[in-house]
């Protein structure tokens, strides 16, 4: 039993000086537990932060904060995602810079706070050392490393989504304090206004209220259905874009916003397990291996489940989102790491609850699990900390900047390479987007929906259907494409020859002299 706070000052009282310096201090140090392991989150989300380029949905995310409020609203109903993170970056900028360890940092700091708050959750459904285990394997989990090191809104959501669990966790405990409620609804709307996948949250806690305490008809409390018509009601603003945003699907995968994604088969689900915990597919590993690792994390959640009430809103947070994602993929492919990196979460903390659970003639096997665990969490961090910083984007665009002479066109072969390569832009270029049409003639041009509401107000000046359409007066253009075969740009108008290129994070950057008769011969055509 614990000693109250009377019976432990008496003990103070008896001390001598120098022996309740060091009880007071003792004491004080043992509620501080959770601060190294959120040093340790801290360092690995901001080690290499700035080492990997910006990439093209990162550099969509700056190219979206950089709109006025106003229009910033309208671009984000047009793109994929909803507009709070948008807001959130465009006032970060304002007061920290554009930076690459400035705009990252606004995902590592909310993925530290995420840790904290699966420290937090796990000591609430647990004991000390359960939670103790549960933020080491947090603060290693490689895919919530991975997306707090990018310009994205993921890190964010997992703030919002586990801070709601955390809030319900302790509603359901005392149903008369609808401040916690208040809080659930705050957190869950920021949720949907950060991410659509929002929506997966809330089955899964309606899900557990259903389960967990039918004796208790939590479901059917007023407090509870006032609650989430609260949530509706705050997201009203927002859900005429939203369904308008359903409503032009099409013009969404002319731009490639949705519709790239693979078929999912068999293998998908293992394999998504293995990118969570070790950032690698795993499709090339020793078949048995493939299967018997994702297999036994999935037995010890389900076990833990049946054997321990309170992991299981922590296995419906991981199970249900991940198994109803991946059955509504066969139907339309959105089976991606990213969007699930956020139910990612709960499985750390339910290894740790595992462990905890197991009775000491079998703390041989928790010992071995968590070795097994830690273990592949740090292959993982070890793929996702290997860059190689002269294979990067912004090596070619440097390029670029360097040797670009006033007059110079520059055009890319793709929108992905056009969303990073503003960033990193120097010149004073109007950049352009390469967009021949179809074999049928169907154009290629983006529209006014995803990446296309970007750049569509400007299609005009930037869309490039041939390269025979540039001005006639142009004597030098960069391409810039992809670096494999086949070339974006083929077949190349007749007399233009190549000066000089630049590989770098799977782009290419071609300088192109125009030989042109009879017109004056520039440099590079003699």
């Amino acid at each position: 039993m614990r000693r109250s706070v009377v019976e432990q000052n008496e003990k103070l009282a008896v001390l001598p000086a120098s022996h309740r310096l060091t009880w007071e201090g003792a004491t004080w140090l043992s509620r501080l537990w959770w601060v190294p392991i959120l040093a340790l989150a801290m360092a690995l989300r901001f080690y290499h932060l700035t080492s990997a380029a910006i990439w093209g949905d990162e550099g969509s995310s700056l190219l979206l904060s950089e709109y006025a409020v106003a229009d910033l609203w309208f671009h984000a109903a047009h793109d994929v995602h909803p507009p709070l993170y948008f807001f959130l970056l465009r006032g970060w900028i304002e007061v920290f810079g554009d930076s690459i360890g400035s705009i990252r940092s606004m995902s590592a700091i909310p993925g530290v706070v995420a840790v904290g708050l699966g420290i937090w959750l796990t000591r609430q459904l647990s004991t000390r050392r359960a939670a103790v285990l549960a933020g080491i394997l947090l603060a290693l989990l490689p895919t919530a490393v991975r997306y707090s090191q990018e310009v994205r809104m993921y890190s964010l959501l997992g703030v919002w989504l586990l801070g709601a669990t955390l809030a319900l966790v302790y509603w359901l405990r005392q149903p008369e304090r609808t401040r916690y409620l208040a809080a659930y609804v705050l957190l869950m709307s920021a949720g949907f206004y950060t991410h659509y996948f929002t929506a997966l949250c809330v089955l899964v806690h309606w899900a557990y209220l259903g389960v967990q305490a039918p004796g208790q008809r939590l479901l059917t409390r007023p407090a509870w259905w006032v609650a989430n018509a609260t949530i509706v009601l705050l997201y009203l603003p927002w859900l005429p874009n939203l369904l308008d945003l359903v409503q032009h699907v099409d013009q969404l995968k002319v731009g490639g916003d949705i519709g790239w994604e693979d078929p999912v088969n068999l293998q998908s689900l293992p394999s998504m397990i293995w990118q969570f915990v070790l950032q690698d597919e795993g499709v090339d590993f020793w078949p048995p291996l493939f299967w018997l690792f994702p297999l036994l994390l999935i037995a010890v959640v389900v076990m833990t489940a049946w054997h321990y009430r309170p992991a299981r809103l922590l296995a419906l947070f991981f199970l249900l989102p991940l198994l109803l994602v991946y059955g509504v993929s066969f139907i339309s492919p959105v089976f991606i790491e990213r969007y699930l990196t956020v139910y990612a979460l709960a499985l750390p903390i339910l290894v740790a609850l595992a462990i905890d659970r197991l009775p000491s003639r079998w703390s041989w096997l928790g010992v071995a699990l968590l070795v097994l665990f830690v273990g592949v969490e740090l292959l993982g961090l070890k793929n996702n900390f290997t860059v190689d910083e002269h294979d990067q984007l912004n090596v070619p665009v440097e390029f670029v900047n360097r040797n670009y002479q006033e007059d110079d066109r520059i055009v890319l072969s793709d929108m992905l390479w056009y969303l990073s390569y503003v960033y990193y832009d120097e010149t004073d270029a109007q950049l352009q987007l390469y967009t021949p049409p179809k074999p049928d003639g169907t154009s290629t041009r983006p529209n006014a929906y995803g990446f296309g509401t970007l750049v569509d107000q400007d299609g005009g000046r930037i869309y490039l259907d041939s390269l025979s359409a540039l001005p006639a007066n142009t004597r030098r253009v960069w391409l810039i494409s992809s670096n494999e075969a086949p070339d974006d740009f083929a077949p190349l108008p007749e007399g233009w020859r190549e000066l000089s290129r630049q590989d770098g994070g799977g782009a290419r950057a071609r300088l192109f002299v125009l030989c042109k008769v009879p017109a004056p011969q520039p440099e590079g055509c003699r």
